[in-house]
């Protein structure tokens, strides 16, 4: 286990504040940011003219919301005129509640498009564009005082942690030599991305299913928190959120079967970090690509996407390569040129 991190400077704890207070109306926990913060002159300033106007509404994954944020901060600098609105309700509760039904104009997601999404925005004739936005070490949290696991687990003791059919209540249920003491475990809901993917690459989509007897929340400070809070407790998390509260809990190593890795973006980058590495997304409408406005925001994202300084130094995430970013690029100006 490991309570260090790279060197991830930064405004990361502004971001992840700015969405400490949910919008009125919506349904579930939800984070809202609004920012307005300095740009470095190293950064892509995009294509679009600085007379640009109007709102972008995005929702959906609170992984990807701290990226989102330092993004729409920095457009935002350079056109004044344009409103990022952003809200964070879980990659399904973002595609369920807004995106699909037309509210919004990106989803933002920690996981893939399901095919049942694909058919709720097709009958509303919204067409989504997938955009990969950069890559995560979903990370296993314990409490700093966990003393007993040792070097790390293994991925058959978290599928038996987690699993609906297991459900082990104390921690000597998963290792004899282990404390009688109940295991307490917190994690988000069911509407997150990070939810999907840990049934994917842990448990399997074939499984029994996750566990339902444990914390459920989208507020990743809370998991933390709740984690801080009992030497006994477990949870998990991205990355960017783990990496701005290394004081509070330790990360735990997995083994997959070669020996334990520590989450880190060279790990993941390296792809030594496995199952728990994953790719992140963010959905634009293709219909809202329409507006300039929306175009030239989607343009910023993706030409900033490989940049060390704002997705691995201040968000903490790995950056995408030059072919990722020119193959999203590519994608993103074929479904611009489509919708006008």
């Amino acid at each position: 286990m490991t309570r260090k991190t790279d060197d991830v400077v930064s405004r990361r704890k502004f971001l992840i504040a700015a969405g400490a207070t949910g919008l009125a109306g919506l349904a579930g926990c939800t984070e809202d940011s609004v920012t307005d913060s300095g740009s470095s002159e190293s950064e892509n300033s995009g294509s679009g003219s600085g007379g640009l106007s109007g709102a972008i509404d995005i929702a959906g994954s609170s992984t990807v919301f701290p990226l989102a944020t330092a993004m729409g901060e920095r457009f935002q600098k350079q056109h004044p005129e344009v409103n990022v609105n952003l809200q964070s309700t879980g990659s399904g509760g973002g595609f369920a509640n807004y995106f699909c039904p037309g509210q919004t104009d990106f989803n933002n997601a920690s996981r893939p498009i399901k095919s049942e999404e694909e058919e709720k925005c097709s009958a509303n004739d919204v067409e989504p564009v997938e955009l990969k936005v950069a890559t995560d070490a979903l990370t296993v949290i314990v409490n700093n005082d966990n003393d007993f696991i040792g070097e790390g687990l293994t991925v058959e003791q978290l599928k038996t942690i987690f699993s609906a059919e297991s459900k082990p209540t104390v921690w000597s249920d998963v290792d004899e030599s282990w404390p009688d003491e109940e295991i307490e475990i917190f994690g988000p809901t069911d509407a997150s991305g990070t939810y999907d993917y840990f049934i994917e690459a842990i448990i399997g989509e074939e499984g029994p299913g996750h566990r339902q007897d444990y914390s459920a929340t989208e507020q990743d400070r809370t998991i933390v928190q709740g984690v801080e809070g009992s030497k006994y407790a477990i949870g998990y998390m991205g990355y960017a959120y783990y990496s701005e509260n290394t004081d509070a809990v330790q990360a735990v190593a997995i083994d997959d079967g070669d020996g334990y890795v520590e989450p880190s973006l060279d790990t993941a980058l390296s792809g030594e970090y496995t199952p728990l590495s994953r790719p992140l997304f963010t959905y634009p409408a293709k219909e809202s690509l329409a507006e300039e406005h929306v175009a030239e925001f989607a343009r910023y994202w993706m030409e900033n996407s490989t940049s060390k300084e704002i997705v691995a130094d201040e968000v903490g995430y790995v950056p995408l390569g030059d072919d990722e970013q020119s193959e999203m690029l590519d994608k993103l100006e074929s479904a611009i040129e489509d919708a006008n």
